[in-house]
C-alpha cells in the first residue's frame, strides 16, 4: 500500500489546496476543481487522484455537515431517506463508471452548470425565503438523492450545487437552509464513492488524510460564513464557481477545436 507517493514539500502545498478547496466546497461546490488538477499534478494516476480526492473531500463534506447539524439547520431525522438513496445512488455511480464511459457526461455537464449560473444570477429572488414544497417523501429521495448521488459516484462536478438546487426548487428551502442540507448528502455520496475505491486500493492515503485535515479546516470556516452571511455570500459564489467550472469542463472535452478556432480567428 502506497502511503505518500510525492514529496513533503508537495504534501504540504496538497494540503493548503485542500483548506481553499474545502472552503469553497462548503458554500457552493466545486472544490473538487482544485484538488483534482493538483493531484494529478503531482503525480497520481487519474485513478489514484479521484479516489484520494475522494478521501479529502469526505473530510471537507462532513466538517460543514457536522456543523450544520450542531447548530441545527438540519435534522438528520428528517433526512434519513434522502441519505440512504443518496447512498444507494453514489455507490450505483461508482460501480457504473467502471463499466461506462462518461464521455456524454463530460459534453452535457458544462450547459447544466453555465443554466445553474443563470439561474440564481437572473433570479435574485430565488432561495430568498422558504416557498412551498413540490416533492415529499421518496420521490424526492429518488430525485435529490438517488439521481444526484448517481452523479456524483459516476462523475461528481458540481454535485454540491446540483442537491443545493433541488433543494430549492423541490423543497421550497431558502438558499442558505439549502446549503446545509446539500452538504449533508454530499457528504453521504463522497462517502459512498469512497469506500468503492478503498475495495480497489487506488487510494494514496498519507496524501489523502494529510488533505483531509486541510479540508476539514477550511470547510469549518466556510460552514460559518453559510449560516452568517447566508444568501449575500452563496449567490454569488454559486454563479462564480459555475462559470468557472463550465470553462474548465469546456477546455477539457473541447481544449483543442478551441485553440484551433482562436488561431483561426485571430490569425
Amino acid at each position: 500500500m502506497d502511503w505518500f507517493v510525492v514529496s513533503p514539500l508537495l504534501v504540504g502545498l496538497l494540503f493548503f489546496i485542500a483548506m481553499l478547496a474545502g472552503f469553497i466546497d462548503s458554500i457552493a461546490g466545486g472544490g473538487g476543481l482544485l484538488t483534482v488538477p493538483a493531484l494529478l499534478s503531482a503525480g497520481l494516476s487519474p485513478a489514484q487522484a479521484l479516489a484520494t480526492n475522494k478521501l479529502q473531500s469526505v473530510g471537507g463534506s462532513f466538517s460543514a455537515s457536522l456543523y450544520f447539524v450542531r447548530r441545527k439547520a438540519v435534522d438528520l431525522r428528517q433526512q434519513k431517506l434522502n441519505i440512504a438513496m443518496t447512498f444507494i445512488g453514489a455507490v450505483s455511480g461508482a460501480i457504473a463508471i467502471q463499466h461506462i464511459q462518461p464521455g456524454l457526461l463530460r459534453q452535457v455537464l458544462p450547459l447544466l452548470l453555465i443554466g445553474i449560473g443563470l439561474y440564481f444570477l437572473l433570479m435574485p429572488k430565488v432561495g430568498e425565503d422558504d416557498r412551498h414544497r413540490r416533492l415529499h417523501g421518496l420521490p424526492f429521495a429518488l430525485v435529490a438523492g438517488g439521481c444526484v448521488g448517481f452523479y456524483d459516484g459516476f462523475f461528481g462536478p458540481g454535485a454540491g450545487s446540483f442537491y443545493a438546487l433541488a433543494f430549492i426548487t423541490l423543497c421550497g428551502f431558502n438558499l442558505a437552509k439549502s446549503t446545509a442540507h446539500a452538504k449533508v448528502l454530499n457528504f453521504t455520496s463522497n462517502l459512498g464513492g469512497l469506500l468503492f475505491f478503498m475495495f480497489g486500493g487506488k487510494v494514496i492515503w498519507g496524501t489523502g488524510l494529510v488533505m483531509l485535515i486541510g479540508a476539514i479546516c477550511g470547510a469549518r470556516m466556510g460552514a460559518r460564513l453559510v449560516l452568517s452571511r447566508g444568501q449575500k455570500l452563496i449567490r454569488p459564489m454559486v454563479v462564480t464557481v459555475s462559470v468557472v467550472m463550465s470553462a474548465k469542463l469546456l477546455y477539457d472535452s473541447h481544449g483543442a477545436a478551441i485553440a484551433a478556432w482562436c488561431h483561426h480567428l485571430f490569425n
